[in-house]
């Protein structure tokens, strides 16, 4: 198998290559996008939760074809994000440029609110400052008027305060760096747009208006805000909903306007184990309201689309997709790669053996007992409908060291190479899950293994099914155990990757090489 190969046919593309695009533009895990347009070039953030390094910043020449920049942070200096925190760390981030600058904003929904800002995305970002030190205040979103004044808007957690469905607007200094007010409650979706977060500030022609989805992830529907005073009152529409389309939940993202005058609208739609994927709707305006996707059943209300002409952008853009295989030639990870908690640099390698990525088999954090709560993990997003995976090992482990190939989310499914007490090698497929409130793993096939490589392959259909398999040589696979259904985690759809860890926790650390990554269409 040439590894390199599913480099030139990705495993989903959105750009058809005939002037025309399929939704999503993204099928991967991009959760509550937020885009903006700095002359030719777009820019996108999501959120990462607790998974690292995070905070995405993703970039496109025309809001089809995207390629991941960078990371915001590398680390989340925070108590307790050296071990797993599932569905903590960083939601939803807004992403604004002004005076030069790029700012993005973010909560954490246990400690706060945070700013950080870069004159290049691509480049170093300045160290977070904590806007406001406060519990379940989330998605915040900055906004500077006209006449200089800045302000913010943010959403509440209810299960960390309590509060639900409403929308706070505060006076912020315009350095971004401290709120100067208790704020005002500029709208209560609690009877309309129950669930009401993820608010996005912006104004034109004299109205001011807040974007926010309402109505919950799975079933919800895009509402748009509008005043000609920043505190209200506000008027409130719904301008996209699932309507008759296959697309549930359409909304919480980004608007931009483009040079050429059209409008174009970036959200997420719920797809259980692959996460929140991404779409983008053209967007037109009636008598200053947003419609978004097309009025399908003429009641004003949008429907997302499926298949339309690509925005009409200054510049042709490349084709691209967000990479997915690795062959572990760089001296850096791809940008792909996230862990489960802070990184340490003694869990991994890409200079002991070139050309591999040397996992080290190092114990579980101290109280784990399953995978559910190994940091060490390395995995990404799952990356089209239906694909496959693939990757060399090579490993020698000594009694209770185990590496290989793992599905993960709340429930999870891994195929892996371990060490025998009675010596040898046996190759696994086990099942991580949930069982009374306690975190268990059982073995769902095992078979005696007595050679040190061995190619381990999932396939994964549309039903988010995988099928884990074994090889010698890379070309004839064996199907081991039964199919496993991919789940999501806490707030973020299954990831697929590579592991290694040392379950007798004793002893000097061995390791395993992984000679490449491949990710393909099935």
């Amino acid at each position: 198998m040439n590894p390199t190969q599913s480099r030139l046919t990705p495993a989903w593309a959105a750009d058809l290559g005939d002037g025309t695009y399929q939704n999503p533009v993204l099928y991967a895990d991009y959760s509550d996008p937020d885009v903006i347009r700095v002359g030719d070039d777009f820019y996108m953030v999501s959120s990462s939760f607790s998974h690292l390094p995070g905070l995405p910043i993703l970039h496109s020449k025309d809001l089809v074809n995207w390629s991941i920049l960078g990371h915001l942070i590398s680390t989340l200096e925070l108590p307790g994000y050296d071990r797993p925190q599932h569905g903590k760390g960083v939601w939803a981030p807004s992403i604004r440029y002004h005076n030069g600058k790029f700012w993005v904003f973010f909560s954490t929904p246990d400690e706060g609110i945070f700013m950080s800002t870069a004159e290049d995305p691509a480049g170093e970002w300045t160290p977070l400052h904590m806007i406001k030190e406060v519990k379940g205040w989330i998605d915040p979103c900055p906004f500077w008027d006209e006449d200089g004044r800045a302000y913010l808007v943010h959403a509440f957690a209810n299960s960390r305060c309590g509060i639900k469905h409403k929308l706070m607007l505060h006076r912020m200094s315009p350095d971004g760096e401290e709120l100067l007010d208790d704020g005002v409650l500029v709208f209560d979706g609690m009877e309309g747009h129950p669930t009401m977060e993820g608010p996005k500030m912006y104004k034109r022609r004299g109205y001011y208006y807040i974007f926010a989805p309402a109505g919950g992830v799975s079933t919800g529907w895009q509402t748009i805000l509008r005043s000609k005073t920043i505190a209200g009152p506000y008027e409130d529409r719904i301008v996209l909903h699932q309507g008759d389309s296959t697309v549930n939940g359409p909304h919480q993202g980004g608007w931009v306007e483009l040079e050429s005058g059209e409008s174009w609208f970036i959200h997420f739609q719920d797809r259980d184990a692959f996460g929140r994927i991404v779409h983008l709707q053209p967007v037109r305006w009636e008598d200053d309201w947003p419609l978004m996707g097309e009025d399908t059943n003429g009641d004003g209300i949008g429907e997302p689309v499926l298949r339309y002409k690509k925005p009409k952008t200054s510049t042709e853009a490349a084709f691209a997709v967000p990479a997915t295989s690795d062959t572990f030639e760089e001296a850096k990870l791809g940008l792909q790669w996230q862990w489960q908690a802070n990184p340490r640099a003694e869990w991994f390698s890409l200079e002991e053996r070139p050309g591999y990525l040397r996992l080290h088999t190092l114990p579980l954090p101290e109280g784990a007992a399953t995978l559910y709560d190994a940091p060490q993990l390395l995995m990404q997003k799952l990356p089209a409908p239906s694909f496959s995976a693939v990757t060399r090992l090579e490993f020698e482990p000594k009694s209770g060291e185990e590496a290989g190939l793992i599905v993960f989310g709340d429930r999870y499914a891994f195929l892996a190479i371990s060490g025998e007490e009675q010596g040898g090698y046996k190759l696994s497929l086990s099942i991580g899950e949930a069982r009374d409130g306690d975190r268990v793993e059982r073995t769902e096939e095992s078979v005696r293994y007595n050679n040190g490589t061995v190619y381990l392959k999932v396939s994964v259909d549309e039903r988010a099914e995988c099928r884990f398999s074994y090889s010698l040589e890379g070309e004839r696979y064996i199907p081991i155990g039964s199919p496993f259904r991919a789940a999501k985690g806490r707030w973020v759809g299954a990831k697929v990757g590579l592991f290694a860890a040392d379950r007798n926790q004793t002893g000097p650390s061995g390791h395993a090489d992984f000679n490449f990554f491949t990710v393909e269409k099935n």
